[in-house]
């Protein structure tokens, strides 16, 4: 990969639901990339198509026309055995604690998993799961623990841990912290700042909520009804946003301010009716 070629790029990517007789388009010839070692954040509401992007990142959801690239290749339409191979190099990070994790499988063996099928041996495994226990911020004696015994917000460390086992280039945040309380919030996107800065992996961070990607995307996709309708520096657009409907979800978006947040729902409610002008 040279210096200007990104590490991930969605090349005028198009998925539709459904029948041919009645197909739903989700994703508009969207276009988006995310430099190796950045932060990218990709917001809209539910249905707005920001999920569906994810998905078809990871294979999950059929591409009807468009291309994705990953490291220069095509991954567009991976058989099983490649995609396999590829996760090594793009894992994921999905919205709920507590259904991510298999609930018949300790710790140990939850994070030793994807190590084993890479053929590593139980012993070299084990060494290398309590230390990212350890970066994760949980001791290693939780290893022969089971999932139930957790909160959410260890849950989801211990998620990311296994997303990090493997030591990938990049990892699709799908609301990772959006069935979490505020303060558990802020601390596993501390948690993803910390270990971002330690690996140089790359997130494409994907969320309803602008004021959760202020804290820790470089850059910022706004997504509307499967279009991208804004994209650029994520201060820029947290704070400024140009777009109507960007505008839309910095004034939804909750802030510690009474006073803020108050002002916030009023205009939230006064733009709630608007169409977005450019949106399709």
């Amino acid at each position: 990969m040279s210096e200007n070629t990104p590490l991930l790029r969605a090349e005028n990517v198009v998925v539709e639901y459904g029948s041919r007789r009645k197909a739903n388009r989700v994703l508009h010839e969207v276009s988006l990339d995310v430099a190796a070692g950045e932060c990218v954040g990709l917001v809209g509401e539910s249905g707005s198509g920001k999920s569906t992007l994810g998905k078809a990142i990871l294979g999950l959801v059929p591409v009807k026309s468009g291309k994705i690239f990953f490291d220069g290749r095509d991954i567009t339409h991976l058989s099983g055995k490649e995609r396999r191979a590829l996760s090594k190099d793009i894992q994921v990070v999905f919205q709920d604690p507590y259904g991510s994790l298999n609930p018949n499988m300790t710790i140990g063996e939850i994070l030793a998993e994807p190590l084993s099928t890479s053929g590593m041996d139980r012993t070299e495994a084990r060494l290398i799961v309590a230390e990212m226990l350890e970066r994760v911020h949980l001791p290693s004696n939780v290893i022969d623990r089971f999932p139930s015994e957790f909160s959410g917000g260890q849950r989801q460390r211990i998620a990311i841990a296994r997303a990090l086992v493997r030591k990938p280039r990049l990892i699709i945040c799908d609301e990772p912290v959006s069935a979490l309380d505020l303060t558990t919030q802020a601390a596993v996107l501390e948690l993803l700042i910390e270990l971002q800065r330690e690996t140089g992996v790359a997130y494409l961070f994907v969320s309803h909520d602008l004021g959760v990607v202020r804290s820790i995307c470089h850059r910022v996709a706004v997504m509307y009804r499967g279009n991208l309708v804004e994209v650029g520096d994520g201060d820029q657009i947290t704070r400024d946003p140009q777009h109507p409907y960007s505008q839309r979800l910095l004034a939804a978006s909750p802030v510690a301010d009474p006073v803020l947040q108050a002002e916030r729902r009023k205009e939230w409610l006064a733009m709630k009716d608007a169409q977005p002008a450019g949106a399709q």
